[in-house]
């Protein structure tokens, strides 16, 4: 239900710099318009595989000089797999640095610290049993039945292990203004990754448009399509492609 265009803002900006781009929907977007989602079916794989086959697809072509993978969010976990296999380089956007519990389990500490110890137990119920049933009504929207199976997927992958198998250039960026992914997951990362470029930037926050004022001024940047994305950000990108 929202709208705020920050990935097609910055394939822009790297189009003008002439890096060409492509970007896609997850699978799953098509299966809601149609109305005909299965969400117990869906694996945290798919995403990976759609992506893999992405990459081979323009690798087959030959018609691009290199390949880098660029994943955002959920993304930079789909693409640094992805990007084992044979892309030139990949880059991390606000990407976790923890299993996907663990993630969720510090944002709650920060955000409802009532329910963190709840969801501490239910993923680990999830880990041991392959299901959690005791869990409190607030967390209904995270452990419901029809996702769990999708939960212990993505579960399963761990960015730090992923991410120190790339034998490749890496770039790690996050914003200081992310509410969703705190810099400390990128740090996590770098750690995992020692030799990866690495950059924090100022007021940016988790869809890459600059954030001056409060924690409600960043939420409405979610549904504002035309304020665009910060130019530090494809200034980074671009340097580290082109190199």
């Amino acid at each position: 239900m929202m709208n705020n265009n920050s990935l097609k803002y910055l394939a822009e900006g790297l189009s003008e710099k002439g890096i060409a781009t492509f970007r896609y929907d997850k699978r799953i977007l098509k299966q809601i318009k149609e109305r005909t989602l299965n969400e117990e079916s869906i694996k945290f794989d798919d995403f990976i595989e759609d992506a893999t086959e992405t990459v081979n697809y323009f690798k087959r072509s030959q018609a691009f000089s290199k390949i880098f993978v660029i994943g955002h969010s959920q993304g930079s976990l789909v693409g640094m797999i992805a990007a084992q296999n044979g892309a030139d380089g990949f880059v991390s956007l606000a990407g976790a640095g923890q299993e996907i519990d663990d993630v969720i389990v510090d944002q709650l500490e920060k955000q409802a610290p009532g329910l963190k110890d709840n969801a501490r137990q239910a993923f680990d119920d999830m880990r041991a049993d392959g299901v959690a049933v005791s869990y409190s009504p607030g967390l209904a929207s995270i452990f419901r039945k029809q996702i769990q199976p999708f939960l212990l997927t993505w579960m399963r992958f761990d960015p730090r292990q992923e991410i120190a198998k790339l034998n490749m250039p890496v770039l790690i960026i996050n914003g200081e203004k992310d509410l969703q992914v705190q810099v400390s997951e990128a740090e996590k990362l770098k750690a995992a990754k020692p030799d990866a470029t690495y950059e924090i930037i100022p007021e940016m926050n988790h869809i890459l448009k600059k954030i001056e004022g409060d924690d409600i001024d960043n939420s409405k940047s979610y549904n504002e399509p035309n304020r665009p994305v910060m130019p530090e950000l494809i200034e980074s990108v671009v340097n580290f492609i082109l190199g």
